[in-house]
C-alpha cells in the first residue's frame, strides 16, 4: 500500500481508504466493512459502548481481535442477562484472559447494562442514542481536521451519565457515534466516504 500525505493509503486494490485501514487486515476488513456504518438496536448498540469503554487507553486492534472473546465473556451483548451479573460473574471476567481484565470497566460494562435495561422505560438505547445525531456533520479531509469530541458527543455522554452509565466521556462517545454510523468520518478521498461518492 502506499501512504499520500492526505492520510490516505490505496490499497493493493487500488481503492483509496483512510490511513489506519492500511495498517493490518484486520482493520482494513473493519474499516471497509463496519466502520462508519450505522449500527441499530439495543445489543448491537450495547456492545460498542461497552467496546469503546474497554477500548480507553488501549489500541483499537487489541479491542476488534478480542472481540469474539468478549461477546462470549459478556452472553452476546445481551443487557437483561448482563444486568443480572453479579460479583462472580466480576471473578469470573477478570480470570478470563480472552478480554481486558479492568475491574472497573468490567464493573462499569455491568452497570451500564442495568441503565440500558432502565432506559426501555422512555425510548430505549437506540432511541437516546440516536437523538443525538448531529444535523449537519462535515467530514475531515485531512487527519488534521480529525477531532476526539463534538457538542453532541458531549451531550451524549452527559444524557447517558445522568441515566447511570459509566466510563461514558465525550471523547469515548465521539469514537462510538464514528464506529456506529452517526458520523461519517471516513477521510475525504476514501472510498467509504459518503462525500467522496
Amino acid at each position: 500500500m502506499t501512504s499520500p500525505d492526505d492520510g490516505l493509503v490505496i490499497g493493493a486494490d487500488g481503492r483509496p481508504r483512510c490511513a489506519w485501514a492500511g495498517s493490518t487486515p484486520d482493520y482494513l476488513d473493519y474499516h471497509d466493512d463496519e466502520w462508519g456504518v450505522p449500527v441499530h438496536g439495543e445489543s448491537p448498540l450495547f456492545e460498542r459502548i461497552t467496546l469503546e469503554a474497554f477500548q480507553s487507553g488501549l489500541a483499537w486492534i487489541t479491542i476488534l481481535r478480542k472481540r469474539p472473546a468478549f461477546r462470549e465473556a459478556f452472553s452476546g451483548f445481551d443487557p437483561e442477562t448482563v444486568a443480572a451479573y453479579d460479583d462472580s460473574d466480576v471473578v469470573r471476567l477478570m480470570a478470563d484472559a480472552g478480554i481486558v481484565r479492568n475491574r472497573r470497566k468490567i464493573e462499569a460494562a455491568i452497570t451500564n447494562a442495568r441503565a440500558v435495561v432502565q432506559l426501555r422505560e422512555v425510548g430505549g438505547l437506540d432511541e437516546v442514542i440516536w437523538s443525538h445525531q448531529p444535523s449537519s456533520h462535515t467530514p475531515p479531509r485531512t487527519l488534521a481536521d480529525a477531532v476526539a469530541t463534538t457538542p453532541e458527543s458531549v451531550a451524549l455522554a452527559k444524557t447517558l451519565k445522568k441515566a447511570g452509565f459509566a466510563h461514558v466521556g465525550p471523547t469515548t462517545m465521539y469514537a462510538a457515534m464514528q464506529a456506529c454510523g452517526l458520523v461519517d468520518d471516513h477521510l475525504v478521498g476514501c472510498f467509504r466516504s459518503e462525500a467522496g461518492r
